[in-house]
This record gives structure tokens, sequence and C-alpha cells, in this order.
């Protein structure tokens, strides 16, 4: 059997006031600063040259906005799916970092360190993962010639957030839960490439790259 090789990216959204300002997003539907969108256009710059195959997006605007910067670069159609959104972070949702604190300290420590926990009312990372993976499973069922042919390089391109690319990430990876934490957190407009090995049906997925971008961003390192 000819071995198969599935390019994935996952691309985290353009920088949002909320980021900038250390407040808590998950699935408020917030747009792009003006940052942001010079981000998204950098990385579209970058990742059209991969000559992408597929571009699919959470439905939230920051995505999907960041997505159709990609999109626009290489004349394709952006489709949306919800299950890409963000860790719906509950009661969290709205607040800074050091109102989160302020209300439950520690909590965002053991948050960061166990995958299992979700704030309250929210999102674990390991519910974000269970939501989230199918759309792989289903890509790899669905792209018959994806990792085959003249095109066998060219990359499906997911337009997501950092807790569901690192969610998505080490569930495909299959690491143990206690291991999550290891998967640092990802820059606005970093992206991650996974390479599936194998055919359709027992697919191994390998981590390639984790939080390249087009230009060093300052939060690259936080």
């Amino acid at each position: 059997m000819t071995p198969v090789v599935r390019r994935l990216l996952l691309l985290r959204h353009g920088q949002t006031d909320y980021n900038a300002g250390s407040r808590m997003q998950g699935q408020l539907d917030t747009d792009l600063s003006e940052l942001g969108v010079r981000q998204a256009a950098a990385a579209a710059k970058v990742l059209a040259a991969r000559g992408p195959r597929l571009i699919i997006s959470s439905d939230l605007r920051r995505a999907r906005d960041t997505a159709a910067a990609l999109a626009d670069q290489v004349g394709m159609e952006v489709a949306t799916d919800r299950r890409l959104r963000e860790t719906h972070l509950g009661e969290w949702q709205g607040l800074t970092h050091h109102e989160v604190d302020a209300q439950m300290p520690g909590a965002r420590k053991v948050w960061r360190d166990d995958a299992s926990w979700r704030p309250p009312g929210g999102e674990s990372r390991t519910d974000v993962a269970q939501r989230s993976m199918p759309v792989v499973d289903e890509l790899v069922a669905e792209l018959g010639d994806w990792g085959r042919g003249d095109d066998a390089d060219a990359p499906v391109v997911l337009v997501a957030h950092g807790g569901v690319i690192a969610a998505m990430t080490a569930g495909l990876l299959r690491l143990p839960v206690s291991h999550w934490p290891v998967l640092g957190g990802l820059a606005n407009t970093s992206w991650v490439q996974l390479s599936g090995h194998g055919a359709d049906h027992e697919t191994t997925w390998r981590l390639d790259v984790w939080n390249a971008s087009a230009e060093v961003a300052d939060d690259a390192v936080q």
C-alpha cells in the first residue's frame, strides 16, 4: 500500500481587544483588532504559498475573518463549523485575568494544569477535544485524495482558537490527559502542523510544528 501523509494546519485567529486586555473571551463573539487584521494578512501571505486544499473555520468572527484573509489570497471559500469554537469559559467569560483571580484565587493555575477541570459553567479541555476531534475524523473519511496525488502536500487548514487547537492537538496525538499541559499557549495567528500517517481507519497523527508564525509576536513566548 502506498504510504499516505495528510497535512493538517491549525491556525489561531488574530489579536482582539480582549486578547490585548487579558480578558477571557471563550465563546463571546469578538472582532479582530487593527493589529489582528494585520496579523491575519501576514499569516495569509505565508500560508497561501502552501496551497491549502480546504479552509474550515470556527463560526466566531475573529476566526472567520482570519480565515477569510487566507481564502482571499488563494481564491477559495471558507466553510464554518461551530465545533471549532473556543472553550466555553462559563462564568469567566468577559472577565479579566485579575478579576478571575480575585474571585477564585488559584483557579486559573488549576485550569492550566488539569485538562479535565472546568471553569464554573464551562468546558474542560477534554470536553473541547471530544467535540472538535470528530471534525478531523470526518475529513479523513470524506477526503479520499487527501495526502495522495500531485497535491499530496496540500494541507487542510482549520482556523480556530488557542484552547481548541491545544485540545485537538493533544487528543489527536493521543497524549495522556495528565500530559496535555505540556503544550504551551499559541500566539495570535500562530499555527500548528500535524501529519496524519497511515490508512483511513488507522491514521496516526504526529506533531511537525508548534507555534509557528509569519512574524515573531510579543505574546509568542508568554
